[in-house]
């Protein structure tokens, strides 16, 4: 047997192996899903603080500002802190403007200018923590329209459980038929949540904060000092942190918000290559724990990501590559009739279940959503592959060079 037939071989088992694993956590999700009950509403409710880091969120700031004041929680049970994060648009005004409409409210603006912010998400929270005052502490994205019942769904199942550190709620794609790309992450997003999420959750009890949309105790976020500001997954982060300390994160999908996701391939390919820096960086920090006694609660979750970030991309590299090279005709591929069986299953076996997935939403099993799935193990796979790759490249450079962590902006639509 050749090398490259070596190579083939051993990146179609690795990408199998993925595969196998994540058909496990969709059906595993799927039961979660069916089990899943919402805890009692609480006798009294604690006071939470929300937190929304903002920079140059004009486009979206107001109608983000208007749903969090229209929670179906106690009004004099939380309050909203704005971190208006060194913007330069018209944030500060329209903030303002809300301010004077709601003077009822207990709204607070955080302007912060070049020297006291502008240093990435996780030092616009690091100062909106300082500033509230919630035993509970609650984060929304600049581009979140969270449904009214969300809040109290959340610090309901928080409570319910004192083992629980964090509860994540679900998020929606607001702007899914923008485009071909925005149809792709909405498939993507429902799929990550009932895998990843409640898939995990169910054998494992791990879940990951997915950045907004969630509440943690106000008690564990100071003690492990705040948010890492190294961190561009700030929320992976945290999540580690939660996990060696002994609490647990639930997943609660019946609190929902909506978010705006990009429209374009470059908006897209920015936030994202931020993703997989942010996610490389938060493995290699805690890669220590996969061989002490002390990460016994996240070893699955550190495996799960190396598989992801390495052997996946490294795996459909090579897949990808001896494909090219053997229809070009510079190598001779002895096993491509046995390589070809091999990625029609995995395509049928990505297709499966990746629907499966989209049958809990309401509206979302289709013949549209399904020829989409189809075509984005054809596309959406390869342009992940290409992200992933030039994030990784990226992110070792940016270590050689010492770049200093700023603002990574997802532009804003209307």
């Amino acid at each position: 047997m050749s090398l490259i037939d070596t190579l083939l071989i051993i990146s179609a088992f690795s990408i199998w192996l993925v595969l196998l694993v994540n058909i496990i956590l969709v059906f595993a999700g799927y039961i979660g899903y069916l089990r899943m009950r919402l805890a009692p509403l609480p006798s009294k409710f604690p006071f939470v603080s929300i937190l929304v880091p903002a920079h140059n969120e004009g486009i979206v700031i107001s109608k983000t500002i208007e749903a969090l004041l229209a929670f179906d929680y106690p009004e004099d049970k939380y309050e909203i802190i704005v971190i208006n994060d060194n913007s330069s648009d018209n944030s500060a005004e329209l903030l303002k403007r809300i301010q004077e409409k709601n003077q009822n409210r207990f709204l607070k603006v955080i302007n912060t200018n070049e020297i006291t912010g502008g240093k990435g998400k996780s030092n616009a929270l690091n100062i909106g923590l300082k500033e509230s005052k919630g035993s509970v502490i609650a984060v929304y994205d600049a581009d979140n329209t969270p449904e009214k019942p969300a809040l109290k769904i959340l610090v309901s199942e928080l409570i319910a459980d004192e083992k629980a550190g964090a509860v994540i709620g679900k998020f929606r794609t607001r702007n899914k038929n923008a485009s071909l790309l925005t149809r792709f992450i909405n498939i993507e997003t429902l799929s990550f949540q009932w895998l990843s999420q409640a898939g995990r959750k169910m054998i494992f009890n791990l879940c990951t904060i997915p950045g907004t949309n969630y509440v943690i105790r106000r008690e564990l976020i100071e003690k492990i000092g705040g948010w890492d500001l190294e961190a561009l997954a700030e929320d992976t982060e945290v999540s580690f942190q939660v996990y060696r300390m002994k609490y647990y994160i639930n997943f609660q999908p019946q609190a929902v918000t909506w978010e705006q996701e990009p429209q374009t391939f470059d908006v897209w390919f920015h936030q994202r290559t931020r993703w997989v820096k942010g996610n490389v960086y938060v493995i290699l920090k805690n890669l220590k724990f996969l061989f002490i006694k002390e990460g016994r609660t996240i070893r699955f979750d550190l495996i799960y990501f190396l598989a992801i970030y390495f052997l996946l991309m490294f795996s459909l590299i090579i897949s990808d590559a001896t494909f090219i090279l053997s229809i070009s005709g510079v190598v001779h591929i002895d096993i491509s009739g046995f390589s070809n069986l091999l990625w029609l299953f995995a395509v049928v076996l990505f297709v499966v279940s990746t629907f499966i997935t989209i049958t809990t939403e309401k509206g979302e099993m289709t013949f549209n959503n399904l020829m989409i799935i189809i075509l984005m193990y054809v596309v959406y796979s390869q342009m992940w592959l290409m992200v992933a790759f030039y994030g990784l490249v990226v992110y070792i450079w940016e270590k050689i060079t010492h770049k200093k962590i700023g603002w990574y902006k997802t532009k804003r639509y209307k």
